[in-house]
């Protein structure tokens, strides 16, 4: 059998048999025609007698499960089927040997076993690879089947309805053949460059668990040129769909891949001896898709991955929970690109692998992760980051947080194009705006990032809004950060602020001067100072009102504990009472004599006593001292009384009945008179 494959490879060797080249042909023309007219694999599942699904031109002797070769019958059926297949040299008689009888015999017997074993294999979908090897075990322990495969391939892969079967017959073959590993490795190989997906996805559904003649089969896809990038493509797809990757293959089949069983064959391929180049190129998102899976399965365990886990552990010997199995099979990504420092830099002190088991404290392993891998390259986090991008870009948001966390610790080495940075904020920009506590602060932490460039924080103007909203929020660390990126976009904005900005600005900062945060405190007014120092003319008419209702609250922090918060309190006023025109208020500041400011305040402005007393009533119950006794002081002193009226010099007082003129209603006055008036 060994040198009738030999000939069928090598064309231009003359051949010393003219019946056996006879029988090779009619051979190819069974397969060729069955694959390309009459498709084998559909007839094949019809249970119709031969007699009907016959085709015309097919020899006898493949349809026929018992023939007699006795010497009487065989001259006659050879000089029925061999006259459209004579030998070149026809004048030659060549008489049949033994030995050619046998030969014939041998590749008859074999078409038919083929044609009932792909039958078999597809009224057989769905039982194990067991069932069918004992009926056919004789089969697949032969090299002839091997070798009618690779025609089958040649002649028959174009109709793709055909694929998933031969791939299931591949890896039966090879389970039954232990020893046999490379003999399918060149027909696996075109049916793949062929049609990559349906090879792959029934594949992962025949062998969901990855044994030893899957595991074959992968290795040779995987270190293929032809085949590894397609390959490891698909691998990525199943990988990132949870819990399962749905495709219908050519043959109809709807069955989804389980996403898990993509990992444990990324596990197996990771243990070769050596790892396929594409590993390696692709390590970015493979390196995404496994923290995906840790993820995940520590969320989520639906039963079908529970059952399958119980399969692969009773395979494998595995005493470990599926999210600690994905953990696993990273660490040995990890190792296999040489960065063995990552996986022992998160294992003490912060014990940052058990920590990425938790679904609560995933998203801070994951942070401490990106740090790690910073360290030891700089070029491979950008990659990553650049991916993550993509991926909150256009995918659902379930893994969003994670993927934030990564980004803040990462951002400040991306180099991002002008097209880049817009999809950035863009993306930053809908988290800010997040139910999430953590989803806000990661986004602000990003953002903080690109504070050091100018381009950036001009292209962050947009966000204002959506950090002025947050400066209500209950959250002391968001607020600050808040409060800190919108001083750097004020500050390194070189165009006027609009005013309408500004006063929602103001407005919105006069309620943070008595936060519980100090940091709060200080950051506030500082860039209230700041918006007091910016505004164009136009708005100054509308800042009036805010300003006013700042006076006493910055007076009060003149007392603060807080040495620098009460300093910037004192700056912020005196700006305040020049923006006012209040030279009394000044001179009292500036002379620092600040137990008159308020006397001036009050003896100014009588009609907003009793305000300004309600303003000051919170502080009666401030935890800080100073502030308390600031605020008794206040509210103890005496209300000044509204000052008489003054009248203007050198004129003489007005006698009542010209105040009873004045104030005579105009129904009294003739028609066509005017009202005449006093002096004056």
């Amino acid at each position: 059998m060994k040198q009738q494959h030999g000939a069928r490879d090598s064309d231009t060797r003359p051949c010393q048999c003219p019946e056996r080249c006879a029988f090779q042909a009619r051979l190819q023309d069974l397969l060729t025609r069955s694959f390309s007219e009459a498709s084998l694999l559909q007839a094949a599942t019809n249970p119709v007698s031969d007699t009907e699904q016959r085709p015309l031109r097919v020899p006898k002797l493949a349809w026929v499960e018992e023939e007699e070769e006795g010497p009487g019958a065989a001259p006659a059926q050879e000089k029925e089927e061999v006259v459209p297949f004579k030998p070149l040299q026809e004048d030659a008689a060549v008489e049949r040997t033994q030995e050619q009888q046998s030969s014939r015999g041998l590749f008859h017997r074999t078409a038919q076993l083929v044609c009932k074993l792909i039958k078999r294999i597809r009224e057989e979908e769905t039982s194990t690879a067991g069932t069918g090897l004992r009926a056919y075990s004789h089969i697949f322990k032969t090299k002839t089947s091997a070798a009618l495969l690779d025609m089958l391939v040649e002649e028959g892969f174009c109709n793709p309805k055909q694929v998933p079967a031969m791939v299931r017959y591949i890896h039966q073959w090879l389970t039954a053949n232990q020893f046999a590993e490379h003999r399918l490795n060149r027909t696996l190989l075109d049916l793949t460059e062929a049609q990559p997906a349906d090879v792959l996805v029934t594949l992962l559904r025949v062998a969901p668990s990855c044994d030893r003649a899957a595991l074959t089969m992968w290795k040779s896809i995987m270190c293929s040129p032809r085949t590894a990038e397609p390959a490891l493509l698909i691998l990525l797809d199943v990988l990132g769909s949870w819990p399962e990757h749905s495709m219908c293959t050519s043959d109809g089949d709807k069955t989804g891949v389980l996403a898990l069983a993509a990992t444990v064959v990324m596990w197996k391929i990771l243990q070769v001896p050596c790892v396929p180049h594409m590993v390696t190129v692709y390590f970015p998102r493979l390196f995404v898709h496994l923290l995906f899976q840790v993820f995940f399965t520590t969320l989520d365990m639906p039963e079908e991955v529970h059952t399958f886990w119980k399969g692969c552990q009773e395979q494998y010997d595995l005493a470990t929970s599926p999210n600690r199995f994905a953990v696993r099979t990273l660490k040995s990504l990890l190792c296999r690109m040489q960065h063995e420092d990552v996986v022992v830099a998160m294992e003490a002190p912060a014990c940052g692998w058990d920590t990425l088991l938790c679904a609560d404290t995933h998203h801070y392993a994951v942070a401490l992760l990106a740090r790690e891998m910073s360290c030891v390259s700089i070029s491979l986090c950008s990659r990553i980051a650049r991916y993550l991008l993509r991926l909150l870009r256009t995918q659902e948001p379930r893994w969003e947080l994670p993927a934030l966390a990564f980004l803040a610790e990462v951002l400040e080495f991306l180099d991002l194009s002008e097209r880049g940075a817009k999809r950035v904020l863009q993306i930053l920009s809908r988290h800010l705006r997040s139910e999430c506590r953590e989803r806000r602060r990661l986004a602000l932490r990003a953002l903080l990032e690109f504070t050091d460039e100018p381009s950036m924080t001009k292209k962050m103007w947009s966000l204002t809004e959506s950090l002025v909203e947050l400066l209500q929020d209950a959250d002391g660390e968001i607020v600050s950060m808040t409060v800190m990126l919108l001083s750097f976009i004020i500050l390194d904005n070189d165009t006027l602020i609009p005013g309408p900005i500004t006063l929602q600005l103001v407005e919105a900062l006069l309620p943070l001067f008595d936060h519980d945060n100090n940091q709060v405190q200080l950051l506030s007014i500082l860039l209230f100072r700041t918006l007091v120092t910016l505004p164009q003319k136009k708005e100054k008419k509308a800042l009036k009102t805010p300003l006013r209702q700042s006076l006493l609250p910055l007076f009060f922090h003149c007392h603060d504990e807080n040495r620098l918060v009460a300093q910037v309190s004192q700056e912020t006023l005196l700006c305040v009472a020049e923006f006012l025109k209040r030279r009394d208020l000044e001179k009292q500041l500036k002379n620092k004599k600040l137990w008159k400011f308020t006397e001036c305040l009050l003896a100014e402005d009588t009609s907003r006593a009793a305000e300004h007393l309600c303003r000051a009533l919170p502080y009666l119950r401030n935890p800080q001292e100073s502030l308390r006794a600031a605020a008794i002081r206040f509210t103890a002193q005496p209300q000044p009384r509204p000052l008489p009226r003054q009248r203007r010099p050198g004129l003489a007082p007005r006698s009542p009945a010209w105040a009873r003129r004045c104030c005579r209603p105009l129904a009294a006055v003739p028609s066509g008179g005017s009202v005449r008036r006093g002096p004056g």
